[in-house]
């Protein structure tokens, strides 16, 4: 596999001890961190980059794979692993710069993001059972260039895929994250650069930001403590990390790679997503339709971008529904293959 030393995975355990910015008793209880202790993988890839893998739940179990958006890691996935790990295999992972994951020494680009997803999938998925991969925002993108880059292994390692809060490319012209005059439709290419590849620590700005937070990223049904607890996630990552994913993301084009997704993928997006509007949501369903991978379209009413956060009961059942709908197609092929 390009850029990962096979040698070099390893299961530790006590990766960290520092303190998460979720690390408090919220009075959602899915949003806090797992009780259930995971299995810690760290991989180490060619160019010195540690990422950080938990793996929770049932060994042998069906297995579902987390890939969180820009700036955040892998507690933003807290009201996944807490519905589901009692039932699922549940793994997730830091994007490099991302939580207590390296950056390594590659350029970052979206083949990077293909090739630490494959890492991640060939150290915790076995062929035998596959995954059902869900990516939120730059977790989405890295779904989409990792099928573009290893086109095979779509088939070897996915049962299906959920593509949430994303797009495929011209995220700078599109967005409607930065508010401006009527007369100007879309944000210049130098102001979309500019604001996600600025390196400025943020957590400063934590308390005067939370309401632009909500009203720009998030939704004005959102609960405080929703807001909260993504703003923390996204404050807390590192500036250089945000601006270099940011500048990487600013140029960003795999809508070419949607061919290779030739499993069942779901595309939901948030009806107030200003980050990545319903238009990118409604754009990956026409080509998947036209690949005839598409099985449904969802557009969540009152919800802004961090959907798996704002509408946690609606986002879960989705994750069931599309788990088991790859057991129920295994189950008709069988009952096929008897009667034949």
């Amino acid at each position: 596999m390009p850029g990962i030393r096979a040698d070099a995975v390893e299961a530790l355990r006590g990766l960290t001890t520092r303190r998460d910015p979720t690390d408090r008793e919220w009075d959602n209880e899915l949003l806090r961190n797992p009780s259930i202790e995971p299995e810690i993988v760290t991989l180490v890839t060619e160019d010195g980059a540690k990422l950080r893998v938990h793996a929770y739940g049932p060994a042998n179990a069906e297995p579902i794979v987390l890939i969180h958006g820009w700036t955040c890691r892998i507690e933003y996935w807290n009201p996944q692993i807490n519905a589901l790990a009692g039932k699922y295999r549940v793994i997730a992972y830091d994007h490099r710069g991302h939580g207590h994951s390296t950056l390594g020494k590659r350029k970052l680009d979206v083949d990077v993001l293909a090739d630490d997803l494959a890492a991640v999938l060939a150290a915790t998925v076995s062929p035998r059972k596959k995954a059902l991969l869900v990516g939120h925002s730059m977790g989405g993108m890295s779904i989409m260039a990792w099928a573009g880059r290893h086109p095979k292994q779509v088939t070897q390692y996915a049962s299906g895929v959920m593509l949430t809060s994303t797009g495929a490319d011209r995220l700078v012209a599109n967005t409607t994250v930065v508010p401006l005059p009527a007369a100007i439709t879309k944000v210049p290419d130098l102001l979309g650069r500019a604001v996600l590849g600025a390196p400025v620590p943020l957590a400063p700005l934590a308390t005067v930001a939370r309401p632009v937070f909500r009203a720009r990223i998030m939704s004005a049904s959102s609960t405080k403590e929703q807001v909260e607890f993504c703003q923390r996630i996204v404050f807390a990552c590192k500036g250089r990390a945000r601006g270099k994913w940011g500048l990487a993301l600013a140029s960003l084009d795999v809508s070419a790679a949607l061919s290779n997704l030739t499993v069942p993928t779901t595309v939901i997006g948030g009806e107030f997503d200003n980050l990545t509007p319903p238009s990118h949501s409604r754009k990956l369903a026409d080509a998947l339709t036209m690949h005839g991978a598409l099985d449904r379209l969802v557009i969540l009413p009152n919800v802004g971008h961090m959907s798996n956060i704002e509408a946690i009961e609606e986002f879960n059942a989705e994750i069931v529904r599309m788990r088991s709908l790859s057991k129920r197609r295994k189950s008709r092929r069988s009952v096929t293959a008897v009667a034949g």
